[in-house]
């Protein structure tokens, strides 16, 4: 059964090059570009393996997506993409429910090790 993982980014960029990692490592991608479209994906029933969401974003930052997408999906890993400097965002998005953090830029195979190190049977 494949797992899939689902991407929120405003970065077009960031988005492709973390999708198509993913996908050649075998996992099926969905992607939104802010956190209120995440949001509206996760209410209309999408339920992933894992979720990676950006902490900076226009409309609804990664926090705030954090925090709603814990009182939807309760047990799914969540892994915030932060640059190095934001410490007190990842203690943040930890205590409203992150499973941990990934350090932008990432490597394709430190986010595949992680992804499979978060995600049961991956």
């Amino acid at each position: 059964m494949m797992k899939s993982v689902f991407l929120v980014d405003d970065s077009s960029t960031m988005l492709m090059s973390l999708k198509s990692t993913l996908e050649i490592s075998g996992f099926k991608v969905d992607t939104a570009t802010d956190g209120e479209q995440a949001l509206g994906k996760l209410k209309s029933g999408l339920k992933p393996d894992l979720i990676i969401t950006d902490i900076n974003m226009p409309r609804m930052d990664g926090i705030t997506l954090i925090q709603e997408a814990r009182k939807i999906l309760r047990f799914t890993p969540i892994l915030a993409l932060t640059t190095e400097s934001q410490q007190t965002k990842r203690d943040e998005a930890k205590k409203l429910g992150a499973t941990g953090w990934l350090v932008k830029p990432v490597a394709g195979t430190d986010l595949v090790r992680i992804v499979k190190q978060v995600v049961p049977g991956a």
